[in-house]
């Protein structure tokens, strides 16, 4: 679908550049940098997945994708953190609308969301006491909301609900310390028997299907798309991104770099012209599949249908896919870069750590994702809570 936003005007390359000046900082502070969190709070990015309502600009989800691949070319850990806050915003969208009347009071907010059930609701009146610890909490420190999920209720009436509270309840704990994408302050979540009200709580079932309260609220298509694809192409786009900058700067490396003791031009080597041509190609090839894929689902969406489960599983394995064959990219520039582009100061290791730890994500696990689009293409039973 043709799109009116342009992503460099999101993401103008001098802000590009300052991500990429202010990347040793994140990294440094295991967090996004303070300048680096007023830029973002103070531009679009946020809005574009925010209803009209609330001042946001209700783009359809594909203008989401370039945006953030732009931004992993200056800082995956910044990329990677702005593009779940963007996301995140759309997830709030899914709420009741009293939720979002109360959580879009003041605009579009920065709201981590680890969403795998390491929490348990006691049902009480009027909603739930929760109690748990949850890993993975991108962007925590710099928090106005929290999003998490717990198993809610007991035997037959129990449910993964994903529930938003205030940045304030919750106690945060310092754990981030990574190899990779360091700067996204990922730390722990804890709440110890806090209350939340039941409109603050969507089912994670709803939300995975594309059918949660948010999709009759705002008259959108893009409110319909199923959460677990959405996840699934925002994370992977600063793992692409990083792709292609590592072939930029590796390009832009043979044209002065001469090798050691045999003095000869590395740009002049056959094999080094063929591992950037197969770089080149292949990272056209993920750009098409992303298009095409996010491309279909956009348009079922748009015609007012549901993604069926086996699409929604095809669609993950592509994500995993395009992950998988970004990193297989970079390590085999990589691996004819030589030793002196993994010095701290040079871009290229640490976009290649970012994408290491990245990729590690559950939501990319290879074999995971194939298993069961491949399970659905032959009819087998798979969980119903299975991450597709």
């Amino acid at each position: 679908m043709q799109s009116n936003i342009s992503p460099s005007t999101l993401v103008p390359d001098d802000f590009i550049t300052r991500l990429a000046e202010r990347a040793p900082e994140a990294e440094r502070l295991r967090r996004l940098p303070d300048d680096t969190v007023a830029e973002v709070r103070a531009g679009d990015l946020l809005k574009l997945l925010l209803p009209k309502r609330f001042g946001g600009l209700e783009a359809s989800f594909p203008d989401v994708l370039m945006p953030i691949q732009r931004m992993a070319y200056g800082c995956a850990s910044s990329s990677w953190t702005i593009g779940f806050f963007v996301l995140h915003n759309w997830f709030l969208s899914l709420f009741e609308e009293e939720a979002q009347t109360e959580v879009f009071a003041s605009g579009p907010v920065l709201a981590p969301a680890p969403l795998a059930p390491t929490g348990a609701g006691e049902r009480v009146p009027g909603g739930y006491n929760v109690t748990g610890r949850w890993a993975w909490a991108t962007g925590v420190m710099h928090a106005d909301w929290i999003m998490v999920c717990a198993l809610c209720g007991s035997g037959a009436d129990m449910f993964p609900g994903l529930m938003v509270l205030p940045a304030g309840v919750a106690t945060v704990e310092d754990t981030w310390h990574t190899a990779g994408m360091r700067g996204t302050g990922s730390n722990d979540v804890i709440l110890n028997n806090v209350f939340v009200p039941e409109h603050r709580i969507v089912k994670l079932t709803d939300i995975s299907a594309g059918t949660a309260p948010g999709a009759k609220v705002h008259d959108a298509a893009l409110y319909r798309w199923p959460v677990i694809t959405a996840l699934a192409f925002t994370a992977a786009m600063p793992i692409l991104g990083s792709a292609s900058l590592v072939a930029n700067a590796f390009a832009e490396r043979l044209q002065t770099r001469v090798l050691a003791y045999s003095g000869t031009r590395q740009k002049e080597q056959p094999a080094t012209q063929i591992r950037l041509a197969d770089a080149r190609v292949r990272l056209n090839a993920l750009q098409s599949l992303l298009a095409d894929t996010v491309g279909t689902i956009d348009s079922t969406v748009a015609s007012g249908d549901c993604v069926d489960r086996k699409t929604r599983a095809i669609a993950r394995a592509t994500a995993a896919h395009i992950v998988h064959e970004s990193q297989s990219v970079i390590n085999n520039l990589m691996q004819a870069a030589g030793a002196s582009a993994n010095f701290l100061s040079n871009p290229l290791q640490r976009a290649r750590r970012d994408v290491e730890m990245g990729s590690g994500h559950v939501i990319f696990d290879p074999d995971t994702a194939r298993e069961l689009a491949g399970a659905l293409e032959v009819g087998m039973e798979i969980s119903p809570i299975a991450m597709i």
